[in-house]
């Protein structure tokens, strides 16, 4: 969700919608320049490092990458594991519900190439 204002119409909407739009919530949770190729990269290797991602990901800065790593984490999405090593070494991995979106976003890639040039 976007910060608004808590009791501004638009928070209101949102909250109601995210609430009681199971499409609404989907969305919510992936929606994001980023999002959906982490998920993507995530979904078909079973762990990748930071650098990994960032490797895979052209042109995302640092802080999109952090930002958008910690809100997949925050809606458990993804799962971040640190090894308490010097240099630190931190592992992404999705989790059993972010696994659950690969049939989703599966056909949100058929459908995309479907009607991309129509």
């Amino acid at each position: 969700m976007v910060m608004r204002k808590k009791t501004s119409t638009n928070f209101l909407n949102e909250k109601d919608l995210v609430e009681n739009c199971g499409m609404f919530y989907t969305l919510s949770l992936i929606c994001g320049r980023w999002k959906i190729s982490i998920l993507a990269s995530l979904l078909d290797n079973e762990v990748l490092r930071y650098s990994e991602i960032k490797r895979k990901l052209n042109n995302i800065t640092e802080r999109m990458l952090i930002k958008q790593l910690k809100e997949l984490q925050e809606d458990g999405l993804i799962v971040r594991k640190n090894y308490m090593e010097v240099p630190p070494k931190v592992e992404y991995s999705i989790s059993k519900k972010g696994r659950s979106l690969e049939d989703v976003l599966t056909e949100l890639q058929h459908w995309g190439k479907k009607h991309k040039d129509v």
